[in-house]
């Protein structure tokens, strides 16, 4: 890790911090509340990921949809009109939007060969805007001058990683440049992220085999064709599955490459300090078991 002790994180000119884990659990509260100090650079994975490796993808796709509609069709072809995603840190729709959701065609989901085309164009861009951080850190000191730096990563970051691989490219350069903490939620807090997403189901990303896994299952436990696939229904059956799948893969980042902190002290952060003391704390536990 960059930082070996509490005494050289709390020292540190230049704090440099990764936050992962699932989505809900806080990386962006905490990313946000340090960015407001005015100190801090947020860097968001999924807000690089919708403008700069699928804003042009996501946009095509709604003027596709506009196409077919008469009167917008004539506007786009006459450039009367423009198309865009408006997405914001707070509002990263048009590429959860673009994912979709695989099923029936006529309840509003994509058939599983696009599914799956636009899933691996998600994990190109994902992995791309990972290997941008280091561009990042140094871009927000010369240009901005911030001395401190959050990335701010989507849930899926464990679907293309291999933890456990010393060489994996993309957790090297990570470790290289950034302190990688896991948020770590309890078995209630995973309650409570089902029954949100119970409540609200939007798209995610899935490693491929356990897409194909879950998919096969799915269709055999409901006896039922493609067509036939309710897509929310489908993915509120995969959303714990994919809970429980990601979760030891979160560990063995955490154990190899960096620092686990609980979900619930994250929720208790509500200074800059308070972020600077936990992650002490978590280091100096380190310490004691090393």
């Amino acid at each position: 890790m960059i930082y070996t002790s509490a005494a050289d994180w709390l020292a540190a000119p230049q704090k440099r911090v990764l936050l992962f884990g699932m989505s809900g659990l806080g990386k962006t509260h905490v990313a946000s509340l340090l960015r407001r100090t005015g100190d801090w650079f947020h860097y968001s994975v999924d807000y690089r990921i919708g403008t700069r490796y699928m804003g042009e993808l996501i946009a095509d796709n709604a003027k596709a949809e506009a196409m077919k509609v008469p009167f917008l069709r004539d506007l786009l072809l006459s450039d009367s009109i423009y198309i865009g995603s408006n997405i914001t840190f707070d509002n990263l729709n048009p590429v959860s939007t673009y994912l979709g959701k695989p099923g029936g065609v006529g309840r509003g989901g994509l058939p599983l060969a696009e599914y799956t085309r636009r899933q691996d164009q998600f994990r190109r861009a994902e992995v791309a805007a990972l290997l941008d951080t280091g561009h990042f850190i140094d871009r927000a000191q010369a240009l901005y001058g911030y001395p401190h730096f959050v990335c701010d990563t989507g849930g899926s970051i464990c679907e293309w990683v291999d933890p456990d691989d010393p060489e994996d490219a993309v957790m090297r350069h990570l470790a290289a440049r950034t302190l990688m903490i896991w948020i770590e939620g309890t078995e209630a807090h995973t309650a409570e992220l089902v029954r949100r997403f119970d409540a609200a189901p939007k798209p995610m990303s899935y490693q491929p085999g356990f897409l194909l896994d879950a998919w096969t299952a799915y269709l055999s436990e409901n006896d039922c064709t493609e067509a036939e696939v309710d897509p929310d229904d489908f993915i509120r059956w995969t959303y714990a599955r994919a809970l429980a799948h990601r979760q030891p893969r979160y560990r063995a980042m955490a154990d190899r490459w960096g620092l686990t902190i609980p979900a619930t002290q994250i929720g208790a952060i509500r200074t800059a300090a308070d972020f600077d003391a936990l992650v002490a704390s978590a280091l100096t536990r380190v310490e004691m078991q090393g």
